[in-house]
């Protein structure tokens, strides 16, 4: 039984972190080398990761997806040499609305614009900070969503997740608030009925052995044995 507990515990708990990853906003620097609108037919797979048209038009099984095309920068430490490496990636612009995730985005025109006029050229290189969440997956057609778009002076700029620093302690002390008010229900309410229970049954159980016991008695006084 505890065995079963704690795997349904652990359970719960990676399908929260999963959950999370996917929501948390994240940041980017990138070059954006384009923007494009693409026609997509959902299926039952990606359908899920992606979240609706645009306010106020009519969510459709088959619709037109605004993509941003980037240019991230990589880094990665090969022993004591440094390797600094571009990778494509694209990202979806649309809005959230006002159901789930609760980014509440309703101007996927206006960052798609914002997006253009902060195209990366050879003669003119533009690094911005994305804001987006979601996942990349080339298989199953799937695309983070993108939040905000702002330029920055470099691909050096150090971002700190002030937001997700907050939440993720705030939902902490809020997990523990809650297991104390747990624990104190269960110490106050809990145990004394499930202790209460336990006494009862003691009693039925002591008050059976007495009445087998007089049956006992009375039987060995009649057949005497």
């Amino acid at each position: 039984m505890r065995f079963v507990r704690k795997t349904i515990t652990w359970a719960l708990i990676l399908m929260a972190a999963v959950l999370l990853h996917y929501v948390l906003p994240r940041h980017d620097v990138a070059r954006i080398t384009g923007t494009e609108i693409i026609r997509m037919d959902f299926s039952a797979i990606n359908r899920p990761f992606y979240a609706q048209s645009d306010s106020a038009n009519v969510d459709l099984p088959q619709r037109d997806v605004r993509l941003i095309n980037t240019v991230k920068k990589r880094t990665y430490l090969l022993g004591f040499i440094r390797s600094d490496r571009e990778k494509v990636f694209v990202y979806r612009n649309e809005d959230t609305g006002w159901i789930w995730p609760p980014y509440f985005k309703f101007d996927s025109s206006d960052l798609q614009a914002e997006a253009l006029a902060n195209v990366s050229t050879a003669g003119n290189v533009q690094w911005v900070e994305i804001t987006r969440y979601g996942w990349r997956n080339r298989f199953f057609t799937i695309y983070p969503n993108a939040i905000a778009i702002k330029p920055i002076e470099g691909p050096d700029v150090r971002i700190i997740p002030w937001f997700n620093i907050f939440f993720l302690i705030f939902l902490g002390l809020a997990v523990l608030f809650i297991r104390a008010m747990w624990r104190q229900f269960r110490e106050r309410v809990i145990d004394p009925g499930v202790n209460d229970t336990r006494d009862a049954w003691d009693r039925v159980d002591a008050y059976a052995d007495e009445r087998r016991s007089s049956v006992s008695r009375w039987w060995r006084s009649w057949t005497g044995k």
